[in-house]
């Protein structure tokens, strides 16, 4: 898997935008928002994308995703409090597969449009019952369809 882009790449137009704040217990010790928080925020917009606009359903549906690859890069610290956005879109979309392109922003920083960080994620589709990948239902497919970008 290719490396996300540096800051002076090409940063993708994300097909999604979706704005959240960060949270008292986000900050380390460090004064800034903890590496792995910024999973949190990219997970939680995928799913409330799939579960708004494919229908996704995480309690009773027959058909989950699991995370099963994840991959960062940090080019600028966020902190507690803030607002930030993240962008989302799809790279690459498989029969039980997606590969998610995310870009955290921060609309407060001198560069707005640059990312603060650059991520990738991929979802495998399975049968809840067993865990078996499975094809994407219709649904979800037609709107991870809508984000696909660019590679």
């Amino acid at each position: 898997m290719p490396a996300p882009p540096t800051p002076q790449q090409a940063v993708p137009e994300f097909p999604h935008r979706a704005r959240l704040s960060t949270r008292w217990g986000d900050n380390d010790v460090y004064g800034h928002v903890n590496n792995a928080v910024y999973y949190q925020y990219f997970d939680s917009v995928i799913n409330a994308y799939l579960i708004e606009r494919g229908g996704l359903d995480i309690h009773a549906g027959d058909t989950v995703g699991f995370i099963v690859r994840s991959e960062c890069d940090y080019l600028a610290p966020v902190a507690y409090p803030g607002e930030l956005e993240v962008g989302l879109g799809v790279e690459r979309l498989g029969n039980s597969s997606v590969t998610y392109r995310l870009g955290l922003f921060d609309p407060r920083a001198a560069q707005p449009s640059q990312p603060c960080a650059l991520a990738r994620m991929v979802h495998v589709f399975v049968r809840r019952a067993d865990s078996r990948p499975v094809s994407l239902p219709a649904p979800l497919r037609e709107a991870l369809q809508r984000l696909l970008i660019a590679a």
